[in-house]
């Protein structure tokens, strides 16, 4: 018998960004900034936060970058 080759399973790496107190505040209020940018128009919630959270995180990673 040919002896298994497989390999452990890899632990998950932890998240590079995670959404501190700070963070969350400013993508809810970028969030509602999209929300009165759409005239208020009600349904969107969940593409705006997700949105705010990108455009957030991609400026702290070209900071961090940087």
């Amino acid at each position: 018998m040919k002896p298994s080759s497989k390999r452990p399973p890899s632990t998950p790496t932890p998240i590079q960004n995670e959404i501190t107190p700070t963070l969350h505040e400013q993508i809810r209020r970028r969030a509602f900034e999209l929300f009165e940018q759409r005239g208020r128009e009600e349904g969107h919630e969940l593409d705006d936060w997700l949105q705010a959270e990108e455009e957030l995180t991609q400026q702290g990673t070209k900071m961090t970058a940087a």
